[in-house]
């Protein structure tokens, strides 16, 4: 049992993680911004002194004129089905096969299986009641129930601000993370782990439903309120302590000894993976409408 001054102590210091976590994450945006340009611009000054790829690509488009010009336009950097619907296209991917190799290792019952545990028994130190209360109240703002408020409210608030374009995006990436993960959850079937403490549930472990729903709900809310901040710091600041959001709901449910390690990475991975679909519907009807609105 810990001692009563122990659990503000805790809490003060996952704060303090967390403030420490944002600074080194701003530092290393900023020396991002500043050398990524900078390297990206010598790099292609040099190739173009080496290898003359100006050449190299006008002999490309008079040989193979389709194929150049499919790359072009995966490429282009003046619209959103150009370089950045690529991107969310290969991260996607990328994401789907992260989620089915941890599928996989779950289904087998492979090393994974020992590791949730061992995870799961180390989190001991932390259960203290008190520290498992506050995180069950965290752990409720991604109940079913609060999902479906908070999106029938943020839908609300799009609706009545004019951007309907989001709410596609915004249903897209709920309805299609909280369908994937029940299926996953009867599907695979997996037991929970040993309640330790008075939280409970009935369905299936894997993966986590309110690590899906807090990074397809919380992440996309984030999104719609960064899209339209211009101010670039205070946009870090939002995604920032959005991220913080939904880590915390992450944790509580490994802290609440309800799900594992690999489930709750799991809800992770899926609710990126439907959050990024909700990104590019959005961008792609807001892109049309611009588009609409410019002919007209």
């Amino acid at each position: 049992m810990l001692e009563p001054w122990s659990v503000p102590a805790i809490l003060l210091s996952l704060l303090a993680i967390a403030l420490a976590a944002r600074v080194l994450v701003g530092l290393a945006r900023q020396l991002i911004l500043k050398l990524v340009p900078r390297v990206v611009a010598r790099l292609r000054g040099w190739l173009l002194r080496v290898y003359g790829v100006g050449q190299l690509i006008d002999l490309a488009r008079r040989r193979f004129p389709r194929l150049t010009a499919w790359l072009e336009h995966r490429f282009a950097t003046d619209r959103f089905a150009g370089l950045p619907l690529t991107l969310i296209v290969l991260l996607a991917g990328y994401l789907a096969a992260i989620g089915t190799d941890l599928a996989e290792e779950v289904i087998e019952r492979s090393g994974i299986v020992g590791l949730d545990r061992q995870i799961n028994q180390a989190l001991a130190v932390v259960r203290d009641p008190d520290v498992v209360a506050v995180f069950a109240k965290i752990t409720h703002l991604a109940d079913i129930m609060t999902l479906v408020a908070v999106t029938g409210v943020a839908s609300a608030f799009l609706w009545a601000d004019r951007r309907a374009a989001f709410l596609p995006g915004l249903w897209l990436a709920v309805a299609g993370s909280q369908l994937i993960t029940y299926v996953g959850k009867y599907v695979i079937d997996r037991p929970r782990p040993e309640f330790l403490t008075f939280a409970h549930a009935a369905t299936p472990s894997f993966p986590s439903g309110h690590a899906t729903g807090a990074m397809a709900v919380y992440g996309f809310i984030a999104y719609a309120i960064v899209r339209e901040v211009a101010q670039p710091r205070l946009r870090f600041e939002l995604a920032f302590w959005a991220g913080m959001l939904i880590a915390a709901i992450a944790a509580s449910r490994m802290i609440l000894s309800v799900h594992f390690a690999s489930d709750v990475a799991a809800g992770l991975i899926v609710g990126a993976f439907w959050l990024l679909a909700g990104f590019a519907l959005t961008e792609y009807l807001r892109e049309h409408a611009t588009g609409r609105s410019a002919r007209a």
